[in-house]
């Protein structure tokens, strides 16, 4: 009976794993996405619920995700200096498609900032 119990306490328990939601804000990087995941905070004083986003580094090992899509991601190893998670699975497609004040603002970062003049002094 003492090896059974010595066997109990010595069994190998998994640790918890996080898995988070959100959706993919950048897909510029070889293998790697940015998820931004949105939770709602309760102020501790003044008891107002907030938004918080914050930024994780993913590891997209086929490269299948695209800038909108909802993911889900599991903490792992870290795999680099900012990556500690990896993709699981797409949830839901985005549209792909990027806005066109992006766009412009990787072609010609002084176009935009015409255009926005322009729209001031109107």
């Amino acid at each position: 009976m003492a090896q059974q119990a010595g066997a109990a306490t010595t069994e190998k328990r998994r640790p918890r794993v996080q898995e988070k939601v959100g959706i993919v804000v950048s897909n510029k990087m070889q293998k790697t996405i940015v998820v931004a995941v949105v939770s709602l905070k309760k102020h501790r004083i003044y008891k107002r619920t907030y938004k918080q986003t914050k930024h994780f580094y993913a590891h997209d090992e086929e490269n299948v995700c695209q800038i909108g899509d909802t993911v889900r991601i599991r903490e792992t190893r870290p795999l680099s200096k900012l990556k500690r998670w990896k993709l699981v699975k797409v949830l839901k497609l985005g549209s792909g498609i990027v806005p066109v004040e992006e766009v412009l603002a990787e072609v010609d970062p002084d176009l935009t900032a015409e255009s926005t003049a322009e729209s001031a002094e109107e």
